[in-house]
């Protein structure tokens, strides 16, 4: 039986006076969710992209209205081009006045067995979504090594340690994902900067529904200790503390949101 959903988390403060950054934020995914607490949480302001123009646009304009004080801005990027990658930056960094927190969410997946599977297949979801952090990553680390300060959130998932049929192109991109923090981590604390990441399972919402059967979707809830998927803010509220001084003393560590941990 699932343990039921608690009350929504609303903000304290955390992030107040922040510049955010964060990718693949459009939609109804943790992106979205990520970005809503990072307003919640009083950023000074924030900056969001996507590959989607419609969803993005919208997106910006929920922001907007959640907190008409708090400067939303939006740019389309594909983390995938690395033009696009240092235009984003280069934008972020002149609106927000320089990018404070950057959340790498942008991530690709799909079901497919090995024996099934082309390159380009294979190539698509690591450039994506290992490659793609480390774009961001990169770009944003040049701004903030001259400041000395800055945290960095790659979300990265469970599968990264845990094995799933037809996931190997996906999990094998987000265990890159997740020793990619722990070595970019070191090098970044050198500049007081910070990078940790989150670990994920199953986190519910209506891009999931239509990529997935209801029948796969509730044997994945069912194993979870709360008998349930995360909801999207759930994860974000991790994504919250990480980017917060209360993890202050964290330096690539990659923190399970669900009770399928290493």
């Amino acid at each position: 039986m699932a343990v039921a959903v608690p009350p929504y988390v609303e903000g304290h403060g955390l992030l107040r006076g922040r510049g955010v950054l964060i990718t693949a934020a459009a939609g109804v995914g943790i992106g979205f969710a990520a970005a809503r607490k990072a307003v919640e949480e009083g950023c000074a302001a924030i900056f969001i992209s996507d590959i989607h123009e419609r969803r993005l646009g919208e997106a910006a304009e929920k922001l907007k209205a959640l907190s008409p004080s708090t400067p939303v801005f939006h740019q389309l990027c594909n983390v995938t081009d690395e033009a696009q990658v240092q235009a984003l930056v280069a934008a972020a960094e002149d609106r927000l006045g320089g990018v404070d927190v950057l959340i790498n969410n942008a991530g690709l997946g799909g079901l497919k067995s090995v024996v099934d599977m082309t390159d380009e297949e294979w190539s698509r979801v690591l450039d994506i979504t290992l490659t793609g952090t480390m774009r961001m990553t990169r770009a944003v680390l040049k701004a903030m090594i001259p400041r000395k300060a800055g945290a960095i959130v790659n979300n990265a998932s469970v599968l990264g340690w845990r094995a799933q049929k037809g996931q190997s192109h996906y999990a094998a991109a987000k265990a890159g994902v997740m020793a990619f923090t722990r070595c970019s981590a070191l090098e970044a604390a050198e500049h007081g900067i910070r990078i940790n990441a989150v670990s994920p399972s199953i986190a519910m919402h209506d891009f999931l529904k239509k990529a997935s059967t209801e029948e796969e979707l509730a044997q994945l809830s069912k194993v979870e200790a709360f008998g349930r998927a995360a909801e999207v803010w759930e994860v974000a509220n991790v994504m919250m503390f990480l980017a917060s001084d209360y993890a202050g003393y964290m330096v690539g560590e990659v923190v399970s949101v669900s009770s399928q941990r290493a």
